[in-house]
């Protein structure tokens, strides 16, 4: 084992937005001792677990009215108006750990709702459905959003009317284009069209680095939470640009035989894995050779 080089992708692991809401997390339960997370605070089991023993819970919307003079940490996917109305009503703390670029995207969001209204057009948002991020934003707006995941979707979009477009922070660059491009062609003559693309580069510049770096290396090891959408995304990128790319949660799954006559493995991740879980995988291969 000792010949093979492992190497860790500097390009992987939290985005700045779960970086720093891990950060007020840790830095509430030192002060607190307790914090409850509305919903997972990242969709990485061994770091939440990490977390529950410094004294996190995660909870509920539905748990929320037992939690009076307690602190409910907002994650950084964002939370409709609705929820911070609610946790002022039951008397609890609120640490608002919005990511500031979807804290920015809830403000255009807002902004373009208005703009729709005086002028009598909708907005668009290319999004996941039933995604937290994009219940925070529809939220903004009583709901009054088209959310759309593909092409299809435009089909009961009015374009006789004024339309503007907004993305998801975590969406594709490709797709967004490409419903920006079928929004212009399809909209009636002189009806104005915003395209307002609101995705985040630091998460979706990952694709290209990825791929990059696993046609770079033997054998990939992708290390992410199952719970993950964007872990999926990630790991898909990864085994188109090298076939030999396997999915593990921790370290404990890796299997020998996936690294037979390999001279280098590379560790890469999800905006969801923190980074320690990727260097324990690294020490797990220049370790010990690996009992199975």
């Amino acid at each position: 084992m000792g010949s093979m080089e492992v190497r860790i992708d500097d390009n992987s692991g939290f985005c700045f937005g779960v970086v720093r809401a891990i950060g007020e997390a840790e830095e509430a339960l030192r002060a607190t001792g307790e914090v409850c997370s509305l919903g997972d605070i990242v969709h990485n089991r061994v770091e939440v677990q990490r977390l529950e023993e410094l004294g996190l819970r995660t909870v509920t919307h539905d748990d929320m009215p037992s939690l009076a003079g307690r602190t409910l940490l907002i994650r950084a996917h964002g939370e409709p108006p609705a929820t911070y109305a609610r946790a002022k009503e039951l008397c609890i703390n609120v640490i608002d750990a919005t990511c500031p670029v979807v804290a920015r995207l809830q403000r255009r969001l807002r902004e373009a709702y208005e703009h729709m209204q005086r002028v009598g057009g909708s907005v668009v948002l290319l999004g996941k459905r039933g995604h937290a991020e994009v219940i925070g934003l529809t939220g903004q707006v009583d709901d009054d959003v088209r959310v759309v995941e593909s092409v299809a979707d435009l089909e009961g979009v009015d374009f006789s009317r004024p339309i503007y477009l907004l993305s998801q922070t975590t969406q594709s660059i490709e797709l967004f284009n490409s419903l920006a491009a079928e929004i212009r062609s399809r909209v009636d003559e002189g009806v104005e069209v915003t395209i307002d693309d609101t995705i985040c580069r630091r998460v979706a510049g990952r694709e290209s680095s990825l791929a990059e770096f696993s046609k770079g290396v033997d054998v990939v090891l992708f290390v992410a939470g199952r719970k993950s959408s964007n872990g999926r995304v990630l790991y898909d990128v990864c085994r188109r640009a090298n076939s030999r790319t396997y999915h593990i949660e921790e370290a404990s799954e890796i299997d020998s035989k996936w690294l037979e006559g390999a001279k280098s493995v590379g560790i890469c991740g999800a905006t969801s894995t923190p980074r320690w879980l990727m260097e324990e995988v690294a020490a797990a291969l220049e370790g010990e050779p690996l009992k199975r």
